[in-house]
């Protein structure tokens, strides 16, 4: 048995210097050929754990194979003695092999077999050595015997029911149920510690109950104790006043805790109080990690997963209610068995060469380093000049044929050792090429193609390629010559094609091997399927013509929306088209035609729509009758037989007869479908289910539908009976680490079968339990098994039991216990950057143990850290947002797209399971190379002259690299849009302005500017820009009236406002004010605005582009409007604008005074005044008598016929009465009678008088004279009014 070396000295610079210049050891290839002629010392390949606890009820089995050529033997030692087998009767080595299988079935106790074994394999080049197997007998002892009595509490004390369970090998599970082998609820008031025992933080009367019983299991023998039930009695006849928080667990203010390196620490604070505490966590010196820190129990239990040295410290638990709080702070110690920075590898070397063995490990305390030479201390081996230990180093120079052995590195401290083997091997061998003769490499043109020359030589051989004749060897572009020989030609043209040679050589010989590389053209679509749209019930034809390399077998798929096509003789492949026969609704989607070769493949899709066809007029039928008259007959115990008559089938023949059923017993009132005959019968034979009351009834169903339900049937009852079957969807899945959920779908009361249905849940963790544990649970659909490990896979079966038997045997299913969330993180081997904008990401694999659960792939983290500008440095990181990728289980590398150019990002690794995440890999930094700029920020015009223009730019906001300058093209555009010469001009980096002379005056010129890197120049910035005028401007080709205002610029001078706007005027017509103007500017957005004079308003404005003339319309008559033109450039700035120009509207008459020139108003007007002479002399004559006269008269005399024409056209004319107003009176209308009621009519003679003081009499008769108005009154009277005009006269209508 191996023992601890004493510690050694450090190395020395001289042999740090030796080590950089060693030679790199061969390794050897696992091409058998290879290895069945090669010497190999013993390699131990499979041993049992160090740790090795064994089921008394089984046979030990000790694995211990190992392989070297020759095969080697295989001896033991027992407690550092030596074990000799042929003396133990119950003990046998398997043949070629060094596996001992103890035999304890004939009741030999396992315990006499404990102790420590090793197990040692030799042959004539070495011994290897395993670890020390500690054997031990797994116990799972009984609980003692005990009593115990009543607990007896008042109601909101703190209350620990102690479960104290037999120590066993390994430690039992404990877990609380009660008598129904259901879990008991916990909570932040009542929960299980760490050890085990129950606490309650208060009690409460709910929690009286006589069933709380402790289980304890123990794994390795699946067995499980129960302690005696305990029973709680809670009283509330004085309960307990509300207290502050103390801890139950642990005791007093401060306690400590040590961990080992790569184990779960769990800190436990449990505490009591009323009412409830919440407890929380802190880091004292620092913060929890959050990626590995958990919360159990209700936040009572702080559990950080894979330890390291890093999470020593303080850790500080507060418990906290309404009254208080409470703390205790843990000290944790990070202790560290050794593990390793680099265990040593075998070493195959040639004869004078160099090699070194390295084992490198650390721990806390520091591991001490020990070297063995086949099993011995290297102190005790024999002298060997050609080998030097060094600490933790062994240095072998020039070594020598026959100096083969295996060394073992032991590196241990107080808490763990580790045990590893190497051997040396010196060889010499003449070079062997492995790859098989003449074999023929196929490429597609310009893809990468590698050639391998895997070859094995001591020493190494040295590898030399060369294309059909071996005049000259393989050198230098377009050839890539990899370490390991392969020959790599990047981009595989067709003259790469031919046969390739390769030579390998030591100094021991030679080797050669041909093989042969055929690069062959691409597969390409030439035509492509096409859009369809085409009518139901039409057939459709999708092309897909491909061409492809003539020596490659090509295979025409179809695919429909991304699947198979359906299974349908509709569809129909050729060779180059698919044929959809007599298209449906079903059929529209994406069709897909892939093109696939052994090397490569190509693909195209096309949409397929389906639209109705002309719609047929349809013959209209009826819905059967009910049917009737149902009859039950031919009772059996799990049959009956119905019988009924169909009602009219409505000229739809009937289908097929829908037979239903109601169970009154189970499910009442709901109708099920029970099964269907044809509809040529009125008879069905009906197979029942036992313990239901069944009613039926009959729905007939023909080509329109269903029928009305017939009335239901007598109710027949059928007897119980023991389950026909189990439940089904039966599924094992853990939800926690520990526990494994069975469910199922439940029976239902149809299915039952009878009275008191149970289900009996069994299980066993495979290839680890031989007996089934069971359970049986009242009607529920699922069942928890606590205290499993962490995803191992179960054999699960639920049956179905009731008061009458037990269902069939149930089918077993596989389960799974819950996941976990993984321990340890993928290792990223290389990050490779393809692109600007593109990298992929290689990384190694996880241990499969240490996923905790089924693999569900990796997700990879990439972020920005920064840009590699100078200006952008290290100390102003910019991060942008985190992007993540999901890669399958299977990948070992990924794309990562869209990265910015010439900046530096860090990316990280997870793997993850269906539980969550795990850690993440050590983030790996690496860098974008430059890429095209962006568009520069801005580019405008800071100046411009006649014959010039300064131009001013701004950098691109993503530069995307270092700028190596700007490209500037530009040229003139007229107003018909013809472009000029293409000027082009290269400005420096550094600048940020330009001034082009030599243009030409009032010429608009379009603008290209483009910044650029070392890659290329990126998208340009697109601006107009014009210069300005010389001379004055034409006059206006368009004719002005007399009252036409207009503004001309002056002579042989640029326009002091706008030189762009040139004789603007203004004349005035009917439809409004016309606006006309000259423009010889580049803006194409032009605007009439204006405004009030003296008014403050804002400006209103009309768009007139593309025109040189507008009318303004809408303007008021008698106001004056200031008018000027402007344009505005594409931000809606105004650029240019014109003079003010004042356009007055002279007042004109409405336009409903234009009658007054009609002929035919005329003679109305005269007619009517006519009429009115008349009416006024019959009144003056009247009233020159003196007399009275009744009102009788007055309605007669507005009855007159000659007046009445008036009245028909209901217009009364208006009179003028001799008021202070002198204002006219609007008249008032009559009925279309003629007559005129008393209280209606408005019309009296007393409009006519100067008074208004007449009155009526008793028999209603006027009283009052007209008082005298000669003629020249009336006259005055009327001066004094509106003068008479035609709009007047219009005005008094009503």
């Amino acid at each position: 048995m191996l023992m601890m070396d004493r510690p050694r000295g450090c190395r020395t610079l001289l042999l740090v210097l030796f080590l950089g210049n060693m030679a790199t050891a061969l390794e050897v290839p696992l091409d058998p050929k290879v290895l069945e002629g090669l010497p190999q010392p013993p390699t131990i390949t499979h041993q049992s754990p160090k740790d090795y606890i064994v089921d008394p009820r089984e046979n030990i089995v000790i694995h211990c194979e190992a392989k070297g050529k020759p095969h080697p033997s295989f001896s033991w030692t027992r407690n550092g003695i030596h074990f000799d087998i042929d003396l133990e009767s119950k003990v046998t080595m398997k043949p070629h092999s060094g596996t001992l299988i103890i035999d304890i079935s004939g009741g030999d106790k396992a315990e006499a077999y404990e102790g420590v074994y090793q197990c040692t394999a030799r042959n004539e080049h070495g011994t290897a050595i395993s670890n020390n197997i500690v054997i031990r007998q797994s116990r799972s002892p009984l609980w003692s015997k005990e009593k115990i009595k009543p607990i007896v509490v008042q109601e909101g004390v703190s209350l620990v029911l102690q479960c104290r369970p037999p120590a066993g090998l390994p430690p039992p599970i404990i877990f609380w149920m009660d008598n129904n082998f259901q879990r008991l609820p916990q909570s932040r008031r009542v929960s299980q510690g760490l050890n085990g025992d129950l606490y309650f933080s208060n009690v409460v009367t709910e929690d009286s109950r006589s069933d709380y019983i402790c289980y304890a299991r123990f794994p390795h023998t699946q067995t499980i104790q129960q302690k005696q039930p305990i029973t709680v009695r809670v009283l509330n006849n004085d309960p307990a006043e509300e207290r502050r928080p103390s801890f139950l667990v642990p005791t007093g203010s401060t306690s400590s805790k040590m961990v080992l390196r790569g184990q779960v620490l769990e800190l436990e604070c449990i505490a009591e109080g009323l009412p409830t505490p919440e407890v929380t966590w802190s880091k004292v010196s620092g913060e929890l990690p959050t990626k590995r820190a958990f919360f159990q129990n209700f936040q009572k239990t702080l559990q950080i997963m894979d330890v390291s040295e890093a999470d020593a410290g303080e850790y500080r638990c507060t418990a906290k209610n309404r009254l208080g709080s409470v703390h205790h702070t843990i000290s944790v110690t990070v202790k560290a068995a050794p593990y390793w920075i680099s265990a040593p590898r075998n070493l195959v070397l040639a004869p004078l060469e160099t090699g070194v063995l390295t084992c490198r490990a650390r721990g806390n305390p520091k591991p001490t380093i020990s070297w063995f030479m086949n099993g011995v201390p290297i102190e005790n081996a024999p002298t060997d000049l050609t080998r030097k230990v060094e600490d933790d180093t062994i240095i072998f120079t020039e070594v020598q044929t026959g100096s083969s052995a295996v060394y073992q590195c032991n590196a241990s401290n107080e808490y763990g050792y580790l045990l590893s083997n190497a051997f040396v091997n010196v060889l010499a061998e003449p070079p062997r090429v492995l790859t098989p003769l003449d074999k023929v490499y196929q490429v597609i043109m310009n893809k990468r193609a590698l050639l391998d020359c895997a070859s094995f030589g001591s020493p190494l051989p040295g590898i030399r390629w060369f294309k059909d004749s071996r005049s000259s060897v393989l050198d230098g572009d377009p050839f890539v010559f990899h370490e390991n020989g392969t020959l790599e030609i990047p981009v595989a043209q067709a003259f790469n094609s031919g046969k390739y040679t390769c030579v390998a050589t030591n100094s021991f010989g030679i080797s050669e091997n041909r093989v042969h590389l055929e690069v062959k053209e691409p597969t390409r679509i030439l035509k492509q399927p096409e859009y369809k749209v085409v009518q139901r019930n039409r057939n459709v034809v999708f092309e897909c013509k491909v061409k492809h390399d003539p020596s490659l077998i090509p295979t025409m798929t179809w695919l429909k929306d991304n699947g198979e096509l359906p299974d349908d003789e509709r569809f129909i492949v050729d060779s180059d088209s698919l044929t959809i026969m007599e298209v449906t609704e079903n059929d529209k989607g994406t069709y897909t035609c892939i093109m696939n070769t052994t090397l490569d493949q190509d693909s195209a899709s096309a949409q397929l729509t389906v639209v109705e066809a002309t719609p047929t007029p349809a013959v209209i039928y009826e819905k059967p009758d009910a049917p009737t008259d149902l009859e039950l007959t031919d009772p059996g115990a799990r049959s009956v037989q119905l019988t009924w008559i169909p009602g009219d089938e409505h000229n739809s023949p009937i289908k097929k007869f829908l037979i239903q059923y109601e169970d009154a017993l189970h499910d009442s009132g709901t109708w099920h479908n029970l099964t269907e005959v044809p509809g040529t019968k009125t008879t069905a034979h009906l197979k029942l289910s036992p313990y239901v009351h069944y009613s039926f009834r009959v729905i007939a169903r023909n080509e329109i539908g269903y029928s009305l339900p017939s009335q239901p049937s007598h109710q027949y009852k059928t007897n119980p009976a023991a389950p026909d079957e189990n439940p089904s969807e039966v599924k094992g899945m853990g939800t926690e680490p520990n526990n494994l959920v069975i469910s199922w779908k439940p029976l239902t009361g149809l299915q039952s079968n009878g009275p008191g249905l149970q289900y009996k849940v069994m299980w066993k963790q495979m290839h680890v339990d031989e007996k089934w544990t069971s359970v049986t649970v009242a009607n529920v659909s699922k069942f928890v098994v606590a205290g499993t490990p962490t995803f191992v896979p179960y054999e699960v079966k639920v049956q179905a039991v009731n008061n009458y038997g037990h269902g069939p045997n149930p089918a077993v299913i596989i389960g799974y216990s819950g996941e976990d969330l993984p321990v340890e993180a993928p290792e990223i081997s290389r990050v490779l950057v393809q692109n600007s904008t593109l990298a992929e990401v290689n990384w190694r694999s996880v241990p499969a143990k240490s996923v905790r659960g089924k693999l569900q792939g990796y997700r990879v983290y990439y972020w920005k850290e920064r840009s590699l500008h100078k200006h952008n440095g290290h100390g102003h990181p910019h991060h942008m947002e985190q992007q993540t990728l999901t890669f399958g289980e299977n990948r070992s590398h990924g794309k990562l797209p869209g990265l910015h150019p010439y900046s530096l990002y860090k990316v990280n690794i997870r793997v993850f399971n269906g539980r969550g995440e795990g850690p993440a890999s050590t983030s790996q930094q690496f860098e974008t190379p430059e890429g095209v700029p962006g568009q520069p920020a801005f580019l405008r015009v800071t100046d411009n002259n006649l014959d010039s223009l300064t131009l001013e730019w701004g950098p691109p906001h993503e530069k995307n690299g270092r700028l190596t300058g700007y490209t500037l093209k530009y040229h003139s555009v007229n107003n018909s849009n013809e472009l000029g010469h293409l000027e082009e001009l290269t400005v420096p980096a550094n600048e940020t302005s330009i001034t082009l002379h030599n243009l030409k005056y009032s010429t608009r010129y379009k603008f290209y500017f483009s910044a650029k890197t070392l890659k290329g120049p990126g998208p340009s910035i697109t601006e107009e820009f014009a210069t300005i005028m010389d001379t004055g401007i034409p006059a206006s080709p368009y004719p002005l009236s007399p009252t036409s205002q207009f503004l001309r610029p002056p002579h042989h001078k640029a326009l002091p406002v706008s030189p762009v706007f040139g004789n603007v005027s203004s004349s005035v017509g009917e439809d409004g004010a016309l606006i006309t103007w000259e423009y010889w500017g580049p803006e194409k957005h032009i605007y009439v605005e204006y405004i009030v004079e003296n008014s403050n308003e804002d400006w209103q404005k009309e768009m007139v582009n593309g025109s040189q003339s507008h009318v303004l319309k809408g303007l008021k008559e008698g106001l004056a409007y200031k008018v000027r033109l402007v344009a505005k450039g594409h931000t809606d700035q105004t650029v240019h604008r014109s003079e003010e120009l004042l356009v007055t509207l002279p007042a004109m008459a409405s336009r409903q005074v234009d009658i007054a020139t009609q002929g035919w108003f005329i003679g109305l007007m005269c007619a009517i005044a006519l009429l009115i002479l008349v009416l006024l002399i019959v009144c003056f004559i009247k009233r020159n008598k003196g007399g009275k006269y009744p009102v009788k008269e007055k309605e007669d005399a507005h009855a007159d016929p000659e007046i009445q024409p008036m009245k028909d056209d209901d217009i009364t004319f208006g009179e003028y009465s001799d008021n202070e107003d002198h204002k006219p009176l609007k008249g008032s209308r009559t009925p279309s009678s003629g007559t005129v009621k008393r209280d209606e009519s408005d019309d009296s003679l007393v409009d006519y008088g100067e008074g208004g003081d007449g009155q009526f009499n008793e028999d209603g008769s006027f009283i009052g004279q007209y008082s005298g108005k000669t003629e020249r009154d009336t006259v005055q009277g009327h001066e004094s009014s509106e003068a008479p005009s035609p709009v007047n006269a219009m005005n008094s209508f009503v």
